[in-house]
C-alpha cells in the first residue's frame, strides 16, 4: 500500500482571530461570515472552510449558509447595488414607462408596445450606466415599497430612483424618504403619533413624550397583572396571522424551564409591507419598550431582534436607542432599582424572505439555514436554543406600552370594530396619496382608497387590489365594501400585514400575478419539493402567458398546483401562494382564459 503524505493547511489566522472575537460561537456563524465577505469582496471555499474549522462544524454547513443567504456571496464583487424588482418596483416602473399589460378581447396587449422591464433587462440598464464601478444584482423586495423603485447601494436605502439617476446616485443622492408627519382626516395615531415629533435618536425627547411610562407603570405591577392586562386588550399580533399576543405570552411565562427568550421579528421581507421599518424609523424606543415589558411579563431577562440585512440603517438605529436605554437604566441589570434585568440584542440576517417565519427565524439566529422547523413544538415551548421563546413582530410590541399605560379598555374602545385597538395599514399603487396611516379595524376597501388613498389617480379606476401583502389575496370590485379585519379572509379579501396594492385598468392580473410568482420562486428556501418546484413551475406558465405562448390546460395547471402547494408545502411560504393564486384566478378567470386561447 502506497503511503501519502497528508497536508495540513492551518486555518487563516485573520479567520482564527474572528472567530475568536465572535466567542468561537456556532450562532455566530452568519455574523462571521458575513464580517469575512466585507473585508474580502466575498467568501471562497477556503475562508468558508476556515470559519467552519475555527467554530468546530462541518464546512458543508457553512458553505450551505453561504450559498443560501443573498447577501452572500462566493463571487468577488465590487461596491454591490442591488436593483429591486419587487412587485411594487415593477409596477412603478411599468407606469413610468407606460409598459403595464391589458388584455383585450382577442389579446394579451402592451399599451407602449414593449412588455414591462424584466429582471434581467432592468439590471443591465444599471450595469450600462456604471460603468463596472458597481456590482449591480437584482434582489427580492426591499422593504422600501413606499420609495419605489427603490435600489440598495450597498447598505445604504435609496428610492425612488431610476436608471437614468445613475450619476446622481454615484455623487451620494439617495432619493427622497416619505414623511409621515402629516397626519391624514380620519386617522387614530397610537403607534405612530410620535412621527415628526420627536428626534428618534434622542431618548430625552422620547422620555419627554412619555416613552417608558408604560414600562414603569408595569414594574410597579407583578408580572401577572401585566400578562393579564396584554391578555384583556384582545391585542393580536401584526405580523398577518393574528394569533392574541397575550396568549403566546402566557404559554411562555406557564414553562417551568428557563430560561426564556423574547424575540422580535424585524425581518420585514414581504412586498408591500414597510410599515415596521417606519415604527423602527421613528420611534425606536417605542420598540425597545414594548420589548422589554414582554420581557417582565414573561419572565424573561434576554431578547434578540431579528432584523433583515436590507435595514442597516434601522439597525444602527435601534442600537443607539438599546445604548441609551442602558445608560439611563431603562435596560440592563436591575432595571429602575428593581430585581428585573433584562438586554436586547441586534441580530442582522443577510437576505432570505423565509426568515419571516418564526421558525425559520429561529434557526438562523442560532447560526444556520434559515429553513423552517417542523411544528409541534411551537417556540412558546420549544423556540430559541430550545426554550420557551415568545416571538412578535414590531408592531406587535409597539402596542403594548400603550396598552399597560391606558389600560386594556381604552384599547378596546378605540374601534368599533370586534377587532380591538388601531392598525398601522398601507397603501399603494394607483391612488393619490400612497404611504403609510394608522385607523381602527373594519375600514373596507373603498374607504382605503378613497379617504385615506384620496381616491384613484387622475383617468384611473379600480380593477383589482392586492389586500394583505404578497401572500394575500387579489379580489376585485364585488369586495370593495367589505369591512376588513382578522376574520374578513373568510369572505375573500385579506387583512394580512395591512397593506394594499391598488392596481388600475392598465394592468393585467395575468402579468401581476406572474410577478408575484416570481417573486415566491426566488424566495422559497427549497426545502420541501411542492414550494419548491410548484413556484417555478407556475411561474413557467404564467410567463408563457404574459409572453403570448400560452398552452391549452395551463390555467387548469395553475389551478391544480395552487392545491398541491396549499395542501403540502412545509410552511407557510408555500401554502401561502395559493392564496393570490386561487383569489385571482376566481375574480380574473375571464382574463386568463383570453391568454390561455391565444396561442394553443
Amino acid at each position: 500500500m502506497t503511503n501519502k503524505k497528508i497536508i495540513h493547511r492551518p486555518i487563516s489566522a485573520e479567520i482564527e482571530e474572528l472567530a475568536r472575537e465572535h466567542g468561537n460561537d456556532p450562532e455566530t456563524a452568519l455574523e462571521l461570515l458575513k464580517e469575512i465577505q466585507s473585508r474580502h469582496s466575498a467568501l471562497t471555499t477556503d475562508s468558508v472552510t476556515d470559519a467552519a474549522r475555527a467554530l468546530k462544524l462541518p464546512p458543508s454547513k457553512l458553505y450551505g449558509m453561504a450559498t443560501f443567504y443573498s447577501m452572500l456571496s462566493l463571487e468577488e464583487r465590487k461596491r454591490v447595488l442591488r436593483v429591486c424588482d419587487g412587485p411594487v418596483c415593477w409596477l412603478k416602473r411599468a407606469s413610468k414607462d407606460s409598459g403595464q399589460l391589458s388584455v383585450s378581447s382577442n389579446q394579451l396587449s402592451v399599451n407602449s408596445g414593449q412588455s414591462p422591464v424584466s429582471s434581467p433587462q432592468l439590471v443591465n440598464e444599471w450595469k450600462d450606466k456604471f460603468s463596472g464601478e458597481f456590482s449591480v444584482e437584482r434582489t427580492s423586495c426591499l422593504g422600501l415599497c413606499d420609495r419605489a423603485p427603490a435600489v440598495l447601494v450597498e447598505d445604504e436605502q435609496a428610492g425612488p430612483v431610476e436608471a437614468n439617476e445613475a450619476n446622481k446616485v454615484c455623487e451620494g443622492w439617495r432619493g427622497v424618504p416619505t414623511d409621515y408627519s402629516e397626519i391624514r382626516k380620519g386617522e387614530v395615531r397610537v403607534m405612530t403619533a410620535l412621527i415628526g415629533k420627536i428626534d428618534p435618536d434622542s431618548i430625552e425627547d422620547a422620555t419627554a413624550n412619555g416613552v417608558y411610562d408604560g414600562l414603569k407603570k408595569a414594574l410597579l405591577s407583578e408580572p401577572t397583572v401585566v400578562l393579564a392586562e396584554v391578555e384583556s386588550s384582545g391585542l393580536q399580533g401584526r405580523g398577518g396571522a393574528g394569533f392574541p399576543v397575550g396568549r403566546k405570552w402566557r404559554f411562555v411565562a406557564s414553562e417551568k424551564r428557563t430560561p426564556r427568550y423574547i424575540i422580535c421579528n424585524a425581518d420585514e421581507s414581504e412586498p408591500l409591507i414597510f410599515k415596521d421599518r417606519v415604527l423602527m424609523d421613528t420611534n425606536p424606543h417605542q420598540l425597545v419598550e414594548g420589548m422589554t415589558i414582554a420581557g417582565y411579563a414573561c419572565g424573561a431577562s434576554e431578547a434578540w431582534v431579528y432584523i433583515r440585512g436590507e435595514y442597516e440603517f434601522q439597525a444602527r438605529r435601534l442600537e443607539r436607542a438599546i445604548e441609551q436605554a442602558e445608560s439611563k437604566n431603562l435596560l440592563g441589570e436591575n432595571i429602575l432599582g428593581t430585581d428585573f434585568s433584562f438586554g436586547i440584542h441586534i441580530h442582522r440576517g443577510a437576505g432570505a424572505y423565509i426568515c419571516g417565519e418564526e421558525t425559520a427565524l429561529i434557526e438562523s439566529l442560532e447560526g444556520k439555514r434559515g429553513e423552517p422547523r417542523l411544528r409541534p413544538p411551537y417556540p412558546p415551548t420549544f423556540g430559541f436554543r430550545g426554550q420557551p421563546t415568545a416571538v412578535n413582530n414590531v408592531e406587535s410590541f409597539c402596542a403594548v406600552p400603550h396598552i399597560i399605560n391606558h389600560g386594556a379598555e381604552w384599547w378596546r374602545n378605540l374601534t368599533s370594530d370586534p377587532t380591538p385597538g388601531t392598525k398601522v395599514y398601507m397603501a399603494l399603487g394607483h391612488v393619490k396619496n400612497p404611504g403609510l396611516f394608522e385607523a381602527p379595524f373594519g375600514l373596507t376597501l373603498r374607504e382605503i382608497i378613497e379617504d385615506f388613498g384620496g381616491g384613484m389617480l387622475p383617468g384611473s379606476h379600480f380593477n383589482f387590489a392586492l389586500c394583505g401583502g404578497a401572500a394575500g389575496t387579489i379580489v376585485d370590485e364585488s369586495l370593495l365594501d367589505t369591512p376588513i379585519d382578522f376574520a374578513s379572509s373568510q369572505k375573500g379579501i385579506s387583512l394580512g400585514a395591512g397593506s394594499f396594492l391598488i392596481c388600475d385598468q392598465t394592468v393585467s392580473p395575468v402579468a401581476f400575478l406572474r410577478e408575484l410568482l416570481h417573486f415566491f420562486a426566488a424566495e422559497s428556501c427549497g426545502k420541501c419539493t411542492p414550494c419548491r418546484v410548484g413556484t417555478w413551475r407556475s411561474l413557467e406558465i404564467l410567463n408563457r402567458m404574459v409572453s403570448g405562448n400560452a398552452q391549452m390546460g395551463g390555467v387548469d395547471e395553475l389551478k391544480a398546483l395552487a392545491d398541491l402547494m396549499q395542501d403540502s408545502s412545509f410552511c407557510g411560504l408555500g401554502q401561502s401562494v395559493a392564496i393570490p393564486m386561487k383569489s385571482a384566478l376566481t375574480h380574473f378567470g375571464a382574463e386568463f382564459g383570453k391568454v390561455e386561447g391565444l396561442k394553443v
